[in-house]
């Protein structure tokens, strides 16, 4: 065999649907989806209102703040504050909460793919 021949394809040990409903992978899934659905809801939510708000309320939204920034600069600014800190705080969140139970489950499947 040449060697820009691929070889045989590898055949795996691991059982992906007993992990996948293995309580480790469980929890994983159930903490993830606990933090990210809420978030991105109130997100979308806070994002849909200023939306609406500026194709509504075009007189609010062009309230002056500060010399020539008005209101809906301010507003469309702080979405990209929020969306920064989203990240931060999902990351934040990831790295204490999400990833020891995905090191956890990854020792488990190389464990298991040694056997």
């Amino acid at each position: 065999m040449s060697p820009d021949q691929p070889g045989p394809p590898m055949v795996s040990t691991i059982d992906y649907e007993a992990i996948a409903e293995s309580p480790q992978f469980l929890k994983l899934k159930h903490s993830h989806h606990n933090f990210v659905l809420p978030i991105a809801a109130a997100f979308m939510i806070w994002y849909f209102a200023f939306v609406l708000v500026a194709a509504l309320a075009p007189e609010f939204m062009s309230t002056p703040v500060v010399g020539n920034v008005n209101l809906g600069i301010v507003l469309g600014l702080s979405q990209f504050v929020t969306t920064f800190g989203i990240t931060m705080w999902y990351v934040s969140f990831a790295n204490r909460r999400l990833d020891p139970l995905g090191a956890e489950l990854r020792e488990q499947l190389e464990g298991a793919e040694n056997k």
